[in-house]
């Protein structure tokens, strides 16, 4: 069901629950009352929206057990293959790791990008487990053409443990059809969404400890 049949179901509920009361109360409902159900949608998209995209996301909101935990921004941490090079017999040594979240109340999608390949999520969620929240999301991964003779497009998925409230930390792993995993650990952060690499560097360019 998309969001604008959503808000149309809730102030036709708002204005039936009100005429309902009314007649209940030993009042007479009229017609006219529906010329406010264009208002009552109006009211409901704005506040609906407003929510969605801002008000969720803050402080006060954030300490409710039944809110989502926020984990959008750019977040700066290594990646660490348990992949073995069979030149070397030795696992790659760890990589810095950008997760860019672009995040609502209700949708999260999430960017994994590195010098060599980015992936892109195919699905996303944070789960509503308060004790335990996780961000999950499968993902389509897309090295660079230069490197794709020894990594070639591959898909996978993550799953990631929320720390903190608000969030501190992201730390988790991530497993390939190509049947290779690994880890993840995101310990620095950034309210801006990068758009590459660079742009993340960018970003915590003067990061203390970064």
């Amino acid at each position: 069901m998309s969001g604008r049949a959503r808000i149309q179901i809730a102030a036709i509920l708002i204005v039936a629950v009100f005429g309902v009361g009314i007649w209940a109360d030993g009042g007479a409902p009229h017609i006219w009352w529906l010329k406010f159900y264009s208002i009552a949608v109006a009211v409901v998209a704005v506040a609906s929206t407003a929510w969605d995209h801002y008000f969720w996301r803050t402080g006060i909101f954030q300490r409710l057990k039944t809110v989502p935990r926020c984990v959008a921004g750019t977040w700066k941490g290594t990646l660490r293959t348990q992949w073995v090079d069979p030149s070397t017999g030795k696992a790659p040594d760890p990589k810095t790791a950008y997760l860019v979240i672009r995040q609502t109340s209700t949708a999260v999608d999430v960017r994994l990008i590195t010098e060599e390949s980015e992936s892109r999520s195919t699905f996303g969620q944070v789960s509503s487990d308060s004790e335990s929240p996780t961000l999950d999301y499968l993902y389509l991964n897309e090295p660079r053409n230069s490197i794709r003779d020894r990594s070639p497009i591959h898909h996978g998925s993550a799953s990631m443990k929320i720390v903190g409230r608000p969030t501190s930390r992201l730390t988790g792993h991530y497993w390939t059809d190509r049947d290779t995993r690994g880890e993840l650990d995101m310990k620095w952060h950034r309210k801006e969404t990068a758009d590459d690499f660079e742009s993340s560097e960018g970003l915590f360019g003067q990061a203390r400890g970064a």
